[in-house]
């Protein structure tokens, strides 16, 4: 079965994201950009969001996550939360 580690950074709004997927491909660190700017928890930790399978996360991401090409940032992706900016920590299919 396939599993992946990501992290990702959550944000209300498209334009939010997309200012910091720019920061990112600048140089930022995605990490401290994470703690930063996430509204989800898991930005203490950086946007870290472990070990996962398909079908534990919300669609949306599943069809990021299984599909992009790792260590790449991934975004705006839009879900019921808000906006995300995706990265692909690892892959194993």
């Amino acid at each position: 079965m396939p599993k992946a580690t990501a992290r990702h950074i959550l944000v209300p709004t498209e334009e939010k994201c997309n200012e910091l997927k720019a920061a990112i491909e600048g140089g930022a660190d995605f990490a401290t950009v994470a703690k930063d700017n996430s509204t989800c928890p898991s930005g203490r930790d950086g946007g870290d969001l472990g070990s996962f399978g398909p079908g534990q996360m919300v669609k949306e991401f599943d069809t990021v996550v299984f599909s992009a090409p790792v260590n790449v940032v991934q975004g705006p992706v839009k879900t019921q939360f808000g906006y995300h900016l995706l990265e692909v920590t690892s892959r194993q299919d």
